[in-house]
């Protein structure tokens, strides 16, 4: 299952609707129809013409813009519509009578993180819309390229996250002698077209930093998931890791987060969260708190001994 995701934009004017996608089309040159016929090798703009409202379209590499009719506005279809480009491109329709997006080139790039035992490996496509975690084989059902993975015998721990995958390797090798061979296993992979996270997965984490709902917890609570959100998850990520919001106690101040990926285990996650989580929130919010963290899902949930001092 491919995972394309498209992004409707309505254009200041309303006469157009933009439509951006996740991935390359490989198209080089934009291309402006104005008719079914003009697109007859353009199976994706010729399903645009089927709907009674779409004038023209352009095709550009990474989506399209449709042009309307003035029988209606944009506001009242632009959803539906950009649902209907998602599942077309999901379900393996082609943009070109000789282009199949499945066969797209796709690149991987090695990157090291903080944590000398994980490597972050980067696609130029979307991998997965939701964060993933997998510290064993036997947790692999849904994840295919997981399972994949785990048959190097030096894997340990693998991580997914929007369009890279960090894997934490065994402690008997080096990276230097396994990199190449890991980063074009999971690139042709992925050019292959195969499943990377069957559409039965669970994912540990959508679009929150928090795993309880935001309006369920305290206004303390919600700014600093906010914080979360905006400033320290983008850093946390760029090094191939994550971080959620476990809970916050009302009585000493203090915050407790849950880190994923290659901040798991890292040895200098005691520095990031004492001199980056902890010295940001201490500034941003009057209630001055403290920061530890605890085991990740699905360990136990006993809470580490926090690593600060009040």
């Amino acid at each position: 299952m491919s995972h394309f995701i498209v992004t409707p934009f309505i254009k200041k004017n309303n006469k157009f609707a933009l439509f951006t996608v996740n991935a390359s089309f490989g198209i080089k040159e934009n291309k402006t129809f104005n008719s079914v016929e003009e697109a007859k090798d353009f199976p994706l703009v010729q399903q645009m013409f089927y709907l009674p409202f779409v004038k023209s379209v352009e095709l550009m590499d990474n989506g399209l813009v449709l042009e309307r009719f003035d029988i209606l506005d944009w506001k009242d279809v632009i959803d539906e519509v950009g649902q209907e480009i998602q599942k077309y491109l999901n379900d393996g329709g082609k943009v070109t009578a000789a282009l199949d997006l499945k066969k797209i080139p796709v690149t991987v790039y090695a990157e090291s993180t903080p944590n000398p035992s994980v490597m972050k490996f980067v696609a130029n496509k979307m991998l997965v819309d939701a964060v993933y975690e997998f510290k064993s084989i036997e947790d692999t059902s849904t994840a295919p390229i997981a399972a994949a993975l785990f048959q190097f015998p030096f894997v340990k721990e693998i991580f997914l996250d929007t369009n890279y995958i960090s894997i934490n390797k065994k402690e008997e090798v080096e990276w230097e002698t396994i990199v190449m061979e890991v980063r074009e296993f999971i690139r042709a992979y992925i050019e292959d077209g195969k499943t990377i996270i069957s559409s039965a997965a669970s994912a540990q984490e959508t679009f929150s930093s928090s795993a309880t709902p935001l309006e369920e917890l305290d206004e303390t609570s919600q700014e600093i998931v906010k914080i979360i959100e905006d400033y320290i998850k983008p850093a946390v990520a760029s090094d191939g890791g994550n971080i959620l919001f476990d809970n916050y106690n009302t009585e000493d101040k203090s915050v407790q987060v849950v880190l994923q990926g290659a901040c798991s285990g890292c040895p200098s996650s005691t520095i990031t969260l004492k001199n980056g989580i902890e010295t940001m929130l201490k500034e941003m919010l009057p209630a001055y708190p403290t920061v530890s963290t605890c085991p990740p899902v699905p360990f136990p949930s006993k809470y580490l001994d926090s690593f600060f001092s009040k």
